[in-house]
């Protein structure tokens, strides 16, 4: 058998296309917790899930949506604010502000636009608002939307949502 460089290269274009098709089969496999930490811009979003004890139940079979803060948005909070809540002692308080980012199902950016508000994990509404061409979750704007997980989908927000009465 003689291999000549058309059949060469024919053959490194079907392995890209198994390497790449494999790829996004992993990213698909991926729950909310490690999608999160695979953009990069969570880490605080992920430290505080820790301190709250809420990975396992991220990781979990779901559907879940979540309205996830970036770093940017948790450095917007007052001076402090972050250590404070990853507090031990401070345990409830941040549980309580993680849930109330966090809504039972699976409710993408064609789903949300519908809403006028949204029940969260831990019992609390969410506001919703279409201005523009932008969706507005309390006073938080959906920067990006619709990253698919495989046991939900994350919506980012640029404002860390802060639950009534906290």
């Amino acid at each position: 058998m003689q291999f000549n460089i058309r059949n060469l290269a024919i053959a490194a274009v079907a392995a890209l296309g198994i390497v790449a098709s494999a790829a996004s089969v992993r990213a698909a496999d991926q729950d909310i917790v490690e999608t999160a930490a695979a953009a990069g811009q969570f880490k605080t979003l992920a430290s505080a899930l820790k301190e709250a004890g809420l990975v396992s139940t991220l990781k979990g079979p779901g559907p879940f949506t979540v309205f996830a803060p970036t770093d940017a948005a948790f450095a917007k909070l007052p001076a402090g604010t972050v250590e404070n809540l990853l507090k031990p002692e401070n345990k409830d308080k941040l549980t309580a502000i993680l849930t109330y980012h966090v809504v039972p199902g699976r409710v993408t950016a064609a789903d949300v636009t519908k809403l006028k508000e949204a029940k969260t994990v831990n019992g609390k509404m969410l506001n919703v608002s279409v201005k523009g061409s932008g969706v507005m979750i309390n006073d938080a704007n959906v920067t990006q939307a619709d990253i698919t997980a495989s046991n939900g989908v994350i919506h980012v927000v640029d404002t860390v949502i802060l639950p009534p009465n906290n």
